[in-house]
């Protein structure tokens, strides 16, 4: 069994290195399948998003806990320099499986080929990890392009400015899906199944299932360029 709920778990230490607006922070994205969570550990900023509801802009400090559902446009913004974020992935795995989309120009969207290049920079084989950090940095700027553009859009036009950009996600993303199926079965799904089996068991005063408590542990965290900041995570499917 993994995480509880079928959850990911990571470290975000958000980047400070400045935009075109002036703002420093992440890459605005979406993701597609999965709601994320922040609880905020220490530094001060502020989250943009872009949703149904317009363009919002919320502050963050210490001991803030909020969340955003699939369709979410969410932007990073460190304010004091040392943001740092815990951020709770629904899905586990679905997320590292490619269910985020980022706010790239359109026409980087429109070519699949182009989009997955400027996607998948900071990962390319044999680069140095100071070059993996200027990939980030490259890709986060091109992101935040077309996010200043969207919110400009949805500023103006209201939420169905989003349309579009939804409807781009969902075609860049499409060939991906029976993978995160199986990712869904054999964590959340099994999960949240295997509750019900355990609620069925203790209405019967039955407690099997206590006979295989035990402690999981994840170990120690990988260090990666991600897409908000410096990431410190754990495989934590089962």
């Amino acid at each position: 069994m993994g995480f509880p709920g079928g959850t990911a778990v990571s470290i975000v230490t958000v980047y400070d290195w400045p935009t075109v607006d002036g703002q420093a922070g992440g890459s605005p994205h979406l993701h597609t399948a999965s709601t994320e969570g922040y609880v905020v550990t220490g530094g001060t900023g502020a989250v943009e998003t872009l949703s149904g509801d317009g363009y919002e802009r919320r502050d963050l400090a210490r001991g803030t806990v909020l969340w955003f559902t699939p369709g979410t446009v969410h932007r990073l913004v460190n304010v004091s320099g040392d943001l740092q974020v815990v951020v709770v992935m629904q899905n586990a795995g679905i997320p590292e499986a490619g269910d985020a989309v980022f706010t790239f120009p359109e026409g980087t969207l429109d070519d699949p080929e182009a989009y997955a290049a400027a996607a998948g920079a900071p990962a390319a084989p044999d680069l140095t990890d100071a070059e993996r950090g200027e990939a980030a940095r490259a890709r986060r700027d091109l992101a935040v392009d077309g996010y200043l553009a969207l919110r400009e859009r949805v500023q103006s036009q209201g939420p169905e400015a989003m349309r579009p950009l939804w409807d781009r996600a969902a075609r860049l993303v499409s060939g991906r899906t029976e993978t995160w199926r199986r990712l869904w079965a054999d964590g959340p799904k099994a999960q949240a199944d295997a509750t019900g089996a355990h609620l069925d068991a203790l209405a019967k005063a039955d407690g099997a299932h206590l006979c295989d408590a035990h402690v999981g542990d994840a170990g120690d965290p990988a260090a990666k360029w991600g897409m908000c900041g410096r990431l410190e995570t754990w495989d934590l499917r089962p």
